[in-house]
């Protein structure tokens, strides 16, 4: 399954990085890509985890854009 998110204060490779290493954490978790111009995270997951994921973006700075 695939989750998409456009995030606010994505701005460089660190940030991509740090998400990245971030929503890894959740073993269900399979791939996360970041475009850093457009702020948009995709993540491949086993199930629906959108609530969780959104709530790991806030906690690493990253807020989903309302």
């Amino acid at each position: 399954m695939q989750l998409e998110f456009s995030v606010q204060n994505v701005k460089c490779g660190g940030c991509a990085s740090a998400i990245q290493t971030g929503l890894r954490q959740n073993v269900q978790v399979r791939e996360v890509r970041v475009d850093v111009p457009t702020g948009r995270v995709t993540v491949e997951v086993e199930s629906d985890l959108r609530t969780e994921l959104r709530e790991a973006l806030q906690a690493l700075g990253y807020p989903e854009r309302v």
